[in-house]
């Protein structure tokens, strides 16, 4: 069995980008990550595009290809409901408590998705830390989010961002449009961060797999938006580009439907997470139990961890007391190919790329500065 990727949070992640930003526009925190110098950023988080398939497919990006920068990993899991929100707060997942796409909410007592979710619940009550977009707001630092128009005050942007200033795309095929917004929110104040986010590759990528000739034109086309924003932009602005996370492709034969097998739902009490990373709700005093039969059922399929092994393991970074419940007491991470998959979770079965291990392809991200 290979090894986990155990992110090092406070050296090179995701959660460290915005601080290391912030420390060049005078919010008092420190730039571990090296970046130049300026006092406008850009930041295009680019859903989906790991270092080792950027690496692998080079020659259909040379923009992205041509720049350097430092390794990224993103949190644990791998997901962007996780991902997103380590990138707006700056924190560890076990700090702000996002622990996935879905995940066990004790005010509801059910599994809630972090991507969509009923109304009445509000962002700041499932991630009630301040963000750094709200940090540099009272710092007197010009914000933007340029993003989807149909993401505008939802959940997730709610809870991983606050931004004040939301900026949105209604044509996201359409360069022209999204580079003036870009360059519209740039312009904003004196010392400025503008977020710009894409989809395309992640959107491409799940139901295509990242093997396929519609995930490649996808990467051809984020190479292009990358390169027309970087040459619209004005010269003292700096623009990185890095991601939430990578992807894998899944194979039909190395699924396992978990509601066919009794032995392991046995004591299990919820499920969440997704394919790739699991988290197991189990009845009181079964959680090592679990993780045993679980064990022996994938053996070095996965890395099957209980609560406690997890975090001992650095997988979440110190966890929050508050948010500990939201954790499975039990976490089952695919090291292979394969995936975790349950009829309680139907589309999953139609995805072929998927993503949220511990694997290298999953959690690596570049940060490319220009």
């Amino acid at each position: 069995m290979t090894s986990p990727v155990i992110p090092a949070y406070g050296v090179n992640t995701l959660a460290d980008l915005l601080p290391s930003v912030g420390a060049h526009l005078g919010i008092g925190s420190s730039d571990v990550l090296g970046l130049p110098e300026s006092q406008r950023y850009v930041v295009l988080l680019i859903d989906g595009l790991g270092t080792e398939q950027l690496a692998r497919h080079s020659e259909l990006a040379p923009y992205l290809s041509s720049l350097n920068g430092p390794s990224l990993t993103c949190g644990v899991p791998s997901t962007t409901a996780t991902s997103i929100t380590s990138f707006g707060t700056g924190l560890a997942p076990g700090a702000h408590g996002v622990a996935g796409y879905s995940f066990w909410y004790p005010p509801l007592g059910e599994v809630l998705n972090a991507l969509r979710w009923a109304s009445g619940l509000y962002g700041i009550d499932v991630q009630p830390q301040l963000t750094s977009f709200e940090r540099f707001a009272k710092a007197g630092i010009g914000t933007a989010t340029v993003a989807p128009a149909a993401f505008a005050a939802t959940g997730l942007t709610e809870l991983a961002l606050r931004d004040p200033n939301f900026l949105g795309v209604s044509s996201e095929g359409d360069l022209d449009e999204r580079t003036e917004l870009v360059n519209t929110a740039a312009a904003i104040g004196g010392r400025n961060l503008t977020y710009c986010y894409e989809r395309l590759l992640d959107k491409t990528g799940h139901p295509e797999g990242v093997d396929s000739s519609a995930w490649r034109d996808a990467l051809a086309w984020v190479d292009r938006l990358a390169r027309v924003l970087r040459e619209r932009l004005p010269d003292d602005v700096r623009l990185l580009i890095t991601a939430d996370h990578g992807m894998v492709d899944v194979t039909e034969d190395s699924r396992v439907i978990i509601d066919d097998e009794a032995e392991l739902m046995a004591d299990v009490t919820a499920v969440a997470g997704e394919a790739r990373f699991r988290h197991l709700m189990t009845a009181p005093e079964t959680g090592q139990q679990v993780a045993e039969r679980w064990r022996r059922r994938l053996g070095d399929r996965a890395w099957v961890l209980t609560r406690s092994e997890a975090i001992e393991a650095g997988w979440f970074g110190p966890l929050a007391p508050r948010f500990a419940d939201r954790f499975g007491d039990v976490v089952v991470a695919m090291s292979d190919d394969g995936a975790i998959l349950s009829r309680k979770f139907p589309g999953e079965f139609r995805l072929i790329g998927m993503h949220g291990s511990l694997s290298t392809a999953e959690m690596t991200v570049p940060l490319l500065i220009d």
